[in-house]
């Protein structure tokens, strides 16, 4: 429950800002679109670098601190963010303490999956722990809108950095996570080494990465489609994004419930056939009805890819649980960097329809590249490791 928590306020704390951190930046800072662009990635750049550094210190040394520690960091940045004008000086901070929040998230999943460890507990923890993210995200936005009408958008990151204060909080009553036993023999390689070949593990990776640029990239060229292809309200965006997110929250906690009998490899392929079918009824639809239709295959196939798929790179790379999760959330990152440039170049180039087309085929090769990484011929054998309760 502390878990699921500090995960629930992470996610609206993320939310707050980011629906919003666009127009703080061109409306409340008056930066240009160029800047404006670097200043949304740079959060995205310094967040993969921390997570590896952070990933790999966890799994040598289980902490909830290192969770604590970026939230923490991130509620910093959000308040000196409202404090200067200087564009130089919001990179900087950016890159920094705004991108440690970018860690928080494989942070609490990596502690939930070496606290509850292998059994059935730990296999329901990742989709409970991603409906949190989800039901955040249907939250979030509203709150942001809530503060922003009142008081503007230098109150909209203070709430959002007093909401990641309280996360912080919530993390120290987590139980602590095992460290590796000190007296045990160290594994051999084969007993520490990934399940999963390198070139396996590249190709996995891969396919998630182009999942989420699908994701991400339709996430752009929607909003125009709607309002300026198929002539709809403005309002009719949030509408669509809201059924989505609903259907999300739902999807995970039926995740949940389903026996650890049930493959792994066919939820996650069937998730991502489901995006693919997604775009297909964005493509064709002509007015509301058959895009919400579209949103409800867009949920389910977010929610399954999102948290199965961590679960799954977990037991590849058992027992580097924060390596794993942080490898899933890099990949998801690096989607969302690539996502906005080539969203925008395809709407450019061919039109609305198209780039929603584009993403589709994007999505359906991040499908093929699944179904090649996941095959026998990629897996190894490894043993999982000893721990022991041992938090600083």
């Amino acid at each position: 429950m502390p878990l699921g928590a500090a995960v629930l306020l992470l996610g609206i704390a993320d939310s707050m800002v980011g629906s919003y951190f666009v127009l703080f930046a061109s409306d409340e800072v008056g930066l240009g679109p160029l800047q404006v662009g670097v200043l949304v990635s740079a959060p995205a750049v310094g967040g993969i670098l921390l997570s590896t550094h952070l990933g790999r210190r966890f799994d040598r040394s289980p902490t909830r601190l290192y969770a604590v520690a970026v939230v923490l960091s991130g509620a910093l940045g959000l308040v000196l963010m409202t404090m200067t004008r200087s564009f130089l000086l919001l990179v900087l901070i950016a890159l920094t303490l705004i991108a440690a929040v970018q860690a928080g998230f494989p942070q609490l999943f990596a502690v939930a999956g070496v606290v509850l460890g292998d059994g059935s507990a730990g296999r329901r923890s990742v989709p409970l722990l991603r409906s949190a993210w989800s039901l955040a995200w249907a939250v979030g936005p509203l709150l942001g809108a809530a503060v922003l009408a009142r008081s503007g958008y230098p109150a909209t990151l203070r709430g959002a950095a007093v909401v990641l204060l309280v996360a912080a909080a919530v993390t120290l009553v987590a139980p602590r996570p095992r460290s590796p036993e000190p007296h045990a023999p160290e594994p051999s390689v084969e007993e520490e080494g990934p399940r999963i070949s390198r070139l396996g593990l590249a190709l996995l990776t891969a396919s998630v990465a182009a999942f989420f640029t699908a994701m991400f990239a339709g996430s752009v060229a929607l909003p125009l489609f709607v309002t300026r292809s198929l002539h709809q309200p403005e309002s009719s965006v949030g509408l669509l994004f809201s059924v989505c997110a609903a259907v999300e929250v739902v999807a995970a906690l039926v995740l949940a419930a389903i026996p650890a009998r049930v493959s792994q490899r066919l939820l996650i392929l069937g998730g991502m056939l489901t995006f693919v079918l997604y775009f297909a009824l964005t493509v064709a639809a002509g007015g509301m009805p058959l895009l919400l239709v579209g949103q409800v295959a867009r949920g389910i196939a977010i929610a399954v890819v999102a948290a199965a798929g961590i679960r799954y790179f977990q037991e590849f790379l058992a027992p580097a649980n924060a390596r794993a999760t942080t490898l899933f959330s890099n990949a998801s990152t690096a989607g969302s960097l690539v996502a906005g440039i080539l969203a925008g170049a395809a709407v450019r180039a061919f039109g609305y329809t198209a780039a929603l087309a584009l993403c589709g085929v994007l999505a359906a090769i991040g499908a093929a590249l699944f179904v090649v990484a996941s095959g026998a011929r990629w897996r190894q054998v490894a043993a999982p490791r000893t721990f022991v309760s041992a938090d600083r």
